[in-house]
């Protein structure tokens, strides 16, 4: 299971991106954004990991029918972003999948 330390070294790598913590209804949240696209919000002290990444609307329905741990994002537009929880249902690199498309879809939005 991909850890909060594993994703932060793998999103740096990436390249230029800032984040930014904020409360929400009682809960901590890492926002992560490539320029001012936010593409990955990251549950802070969740265990298993919780994030959420933008993954398109046909893909959302997919992976939210599909996997038990993938669900609607709570955060973000639910049509098109999901939230997972990282407890090995998806392989750690589905969820670097996940998140590099998010990315991706940042920029090109």
């Amino acid at each position: 299971m991909i850890t909060a330390e594993e994703l932060h070294k793998y999103v740096e790598g990436l390249g230029k991106s800032t984040r930014e913590r904020v409360e929400r209804d009682d809960e901590k949240l890492v926002v992560w954004k490539r320029g001012e696209k936010i593409f990955l919000v990251e549950h802070e002290g969740s265990d298993p990991l919780r994030v959420e990444t933008g993954v398109g609307k046909e893909l959302a329905r997919l992976l939210t029918e599909k996997y038990e741990s993938v669900m609607k994002s709570r955060n973000m537009d639910e049509r098109a972003w999901v939230e997972v929880i990282c407890s090995g249902q998806l392989s750690d690199e589905d969820v670097i999948d996940l998140v590099r498309a998010s990315w991706e879809r940042a920029a090109s939005e």
